[in-house]
């Protein structure tokens, strides 16, 4: 969750922006997107040539002065707003998130520079449509006077995140007097799934209902396994990943001209990642288990003695090495054979305290683990589910290997990160000059909260009932989530702030700020966005600034 200080001096409806490069006359009709790139060199009535395109007419005045000279003008784009012309020299820039804009007829238009919305905004001609993401819609334009191009969605799939790319493509002349098609990045998020948390809950109350059935009831009948499952089922944990995304699709849809959507297709091989090597034909039927058991080739490997104290000749059982109850897997790599004692004395402890006092056997039998495969898992178990969900959005969807991606990234020098693996998603054509001329600085985080619990109880860690839940989830007109600006009068935390907030029966509400939580009255809160499901937050790109150019 986040909070935001009112600290910057800007439109009171906005959410505080970076500084802005310069401030455009961009709202003419029939340009080509709301920042008007894309319009001749030279613009009419400026008196000057623009690499930005902007019109002529009446006009606000600008925030900063417009480059003179071609030099100042690429170091201006380069160190500004990340559009520079492409040249053998440039690396990419870094530029301000856009903001979406909206018709009248609330139909998405190009998005545009934050300057420029601020300018709608104070001009009056804008009013705000949505906090997160910051949305706009326009009171005197409609979808039928713009032209708007489109833009690309790049989605990377990932197991416990989903990176999202929106991008256009311009068309720029490079040195050599050639044009080429560049990629610039305009918005990009980072989705944050909550499938482990949703694994651990199901297995808790596997675990409640087990015992609810079993305990003291020991002529009791197992349950009927007359469960049948639809085609395509998925476990709740993995239909979550497929829905969320599949949800975040629909809204960059609703703010943005999206025309094609691009998805990382990657399947991996799990076989050939446990044996470190590739695998190829027969090769997969022979693994480490293949004419055996996992207890019979554990006893064998071990020379039938406990892994933790070296007995032999006792009866052993097989031991999770990273507790299952700590998020272990039941991989073979993570058993051992344990003797009662040893078993038991250890429970759900880490294997290091375990053997804090015997390093060496300590180091012997880490030296068998290996990582997990649960995020390969996922990823094979959910990528064609989603491929085959983003179809039905009515618009063209193309799926690309993961090592294309790999190669666009690297030949950019960019970090590796999911919002950048979105960008650099599809082809890139580097052999005539495409590239990735523009990465947007801040990244949209979106962390995936829930709606709340269906349960009406809360339990003890027996599984029985030990409070009742509230049959409302709203209090005094607010629910857990909302985002909210809180203005407090006296006391420690006086001021005014924005974030979201956990309700709570008596009307004294939860907010949570960068430096703590504190309570605050409904009487001092005003609604700002109501609660979605999703926590957001920004963090900063991992991507370095280009080095001036000396030549």
């Amino acid at each position: 969750m986040t909070t935001f200080p009112v600290g910057e001096q800007t439109h009171r409806a906005v959410l505080p922006q970076q500084p802005a490069l310069e401030s455009v006359r961009a709202d003419t009709r029939r340009s080509t997107d709301e920042t008007a790139h894309g319009l001749p060199a030279t613009a009419a009535g400026t008196g000057g040539e623009h690499g930005r395109g902007e019109t002529g007419g009446h006009r606000v005045r600008p925030r900063r002065r417009h480059a003179e000279s071609a030099a100042v003008a690429v170091e201006t784009a380069e160190f500004g707003s990340g559009d520079a012309p492409t040249d053998h020299t440039y690396t990419g820039g870094v530029g301000a998130s856009r903001v979406f804009v909206l018709a009248r007829d609330g139909r998405p238009l190009m998005p545009c520079h934050p300057a420029r919305a601020r300018e709608l905004l104070t001009n009056g001609r804008a009013v705000v449509h949505r906090r997160i993401p910051f949305t706009i819609r326009l009171k005197d334009r409609m979808r039928a006077d713009s032209e708007v191009d489109g833009v690309q969605l790049r989605i990377d799939p990932g197991s416990k995140a989903t990176g999202f790319a929106l991008t256009d493509v311009k068309t720029e002349i490079c040195d050599r007097g050639e044009a080429v098609l560049v990629r610039r990045g305009l918005v990009t998020a980072e989705l944050r799934h909550r499938g482990d948390q949703i694994r651990l809950c199901m297995k808790r109350r596997a675990v409640y209902r087990s015992r609810r059935r079993s305990v003291n009831l020991r002529h009791r009948a197992p349950r009927s396994n007359n469960r049948s499952r639809p085609e395509g089922w998925l476990p709740p944990s993995l239909r979550h990943r497929v829905d969320t995304t599949l949800s975040l699709v629909n809204r960059f849809c609703r703010y943005a001209p999206v025309t094609e959507v691009h998805v990382e297709d990657v399947a991996f091989d799990t076989h050939s990642m446990s044996t470190g090597k590739q695998l190829r034909g027969a090769e997969h039927q022979n693994g480490r288990l293949a004419g055996t058991d996992a207890r019979a080739y554990l006893v064998a490997a071990w020379g039938r003695a406990c892994a933790y104290c070296g007995a032999t000749g006792v009866p052993l059982n097989t031991d999770h090495i990273h507790p299952s109850s700590r998020g272990g897997s039941s991989r073979i790599t993570n058993l051992v054979p344990a003797c009662v004692p040893c078993n038991q004395a250890k429970g759900k402890t880490s294997v290091a305290e375990f053997l804090a006092h015997r390093p060496d056997r300590l180091a012997e039998i880490l030296a068998q683990t290996r990582p997990p495969l649960r995020d390969a898992a996922v990823m094979n178990a959910t990528r064609r589910q989603l491929i085959e969900a983003l179809g039905l959005l009515g618009r063209p969807v193309r799926s690309w290997p993961g090592g294309r991606t790999q190669r666009n990234r690297t030949a950019m020098g960019l970090a590796k990160t999911h919002t950048i693996d979105a960008l650099a998603v599809g082809d890139l054509d580097r052999e005539n000059g495409g590239r990735i001329v523009r990465v947007p600085a801040r990244v949209l985080v979106v962390k995936a909260t829930g709606r709340g619990s269906y349960a009406r109880t809360t339990p003890d860690r027996f599984g029985f009932p030990r409070l009742r839940r509230a049959r409302t989830k709203q209090h005094f007109g607010y629910v857990t989530g909302d985002l909210v600006r809180a203005t407090v009068p006296t006391g420690k935390w006086a001021g005014t702030w924005k974030g979201r907030i956990t309700v709570r029966a008596r009307g004294q509400h939860t907010l949570t700020s960068p430096t703590g939580r504190f309570g605050v009255s409904y009487r001092n809160l005003r609604l700002l966005q109501r609660g979605d499901g999703y926590a957001y937050d920004v963090r900063q790109e991992p991507v370095p600034q280009p080095s001036r150019k000396t030549g």
